[in-house]
């Protein structure tokens, strides 16, 4: 599994605002499945999708 960040914001924003929240919401309304999660090194927030690798290889056996 990797993931691919879609958006980085400062962790620093405004009282009472939440960027990194509505950009995830807005992507997933849109159907895909982000998430945030907090990178603690550059004090951001990161808007996230989750990629599963696919298997290659596993097709055809049974």
């Amino acid at each position: 599994m990797s993931r691919m960040v879609l958006e980085q914001f400062p962790a620093g924003g405004p009282r009472g605002s939440w960027p990194a929240e509505e950009f995830a919401m807005a992507r997933r309304a849109e159907g895909c499945p982000a998430e945030v999660v907090m990178d603690l090194e550059a004090d951001a927030f990161l808007v996230v999708v989750v990629q599963r690798a696919t298997e290659a290889g596993s097709q055809g056996r049974g």
